[in-house]
């Protein structure tokens, strides 16, 4: 026995469908931002499946969001390190200037 519901997959994967000619349209720069962000969708899937929303595009918005968020921490980080490792470097050289 098959199921006779969709699953959330196919709903994003026909949303997907839905966005393919204003995918067609965009410059071909930001067509694989376009499918990255479908991707990202993809990748929160489960849970999204889970919630069974009316609007299978309103977990797919949510989990592009959290992807992009996770994205933005992470550059956070580094340009903390950075920096920090810039700040150490000034720090350096002028010890080393001031014992000359």
């Amino acid at each position: 026995m098959g199921r006779t519901n969709p699953t959330y997959r196919d709903a994003l994967r026909a949303i997907e469908d839905r966005w393919a000619e204003f995918r067609r349209a965009l410059r071909r720069r930001d067509q694989p931002r376009f499918d990255q962000l479908f991707e990202y969708a993809r990748e929160h899937a489960d849970a999204s499946g889970l919630l069974n929303h009316q609007n299978p595009l309103v977990p797919a918005l949510f989990s592009i969001d959290l992807e992009q968020e996770a994205t933005l921490e992470d550059h956070e980080e580094r340009l903390e390190v950075l920096e920090r490792r810039l700040n150490e470097q000034r720090t350096d050289e002028e010890t080393s200037e001031e014992s000359q």
